[in-house]
């Protein structure tokens, strides 16, 4: 399994809608700054699908992110499983007006597991970025 976390300074209702509403994700759900989330749909209930469309600002990439969830405990945490069968889970730990947000997920096979973590943390890194200044 790779692990990310930040903590993001703000309350967990807020953490978790701005994590959970498509019209955030399409604000935060990129890596780096030549990278977009031009397409999202959220179904957050166990059974429902999301779909995140991830674009290179340059058009040379594109590819989406989907899956079904399979836990959701509102405030505590999101379970998935994604389209290639892997599992993660997203757990939002509140701490006094500050979230120590985790993502858990098995790594693909077709990129370094390193590369997978640098690019999950810098998306979790633009969620807190995006958090704490909206």
């Amino acid at each position: 399994m790779i692990t990310v976390q930040n903590t993001i300074n703000a309350p967990v209702s807020k953490v978790w809608e701005f994590w959970t509403a498509p019209e955030h994700i399409t604000k935060w759900s990129f890596g780096s700054l030549d990278w977009s989330t031009p397409y999202v749909e959220n179904d957050l209930k166990v059974g429902g699908k999301f779909k995140y469309t991830m674009a290179a600002k340059d058009g040379t990439a594109t590819f989406d992110y989907e899956g079904v969830y399979t836990g959701v405990e509102t405030f505590l945490v999101i379970a998935y499983q994604l389209a290639d069968n892997r599992i993660g889970s997203v757990h939002f730990e509140e701490n006094g007006e500050k979230v120590i947000l985790t993502e858990k997920f098995q790594p693909e096979t077709e990129n370094s597991e390193s590369m997978q973590r640098q690019w999950c943390q810098a998306v979790i890194d633009c969620f807190k970025d995006y958090v704490e200044n909206n």
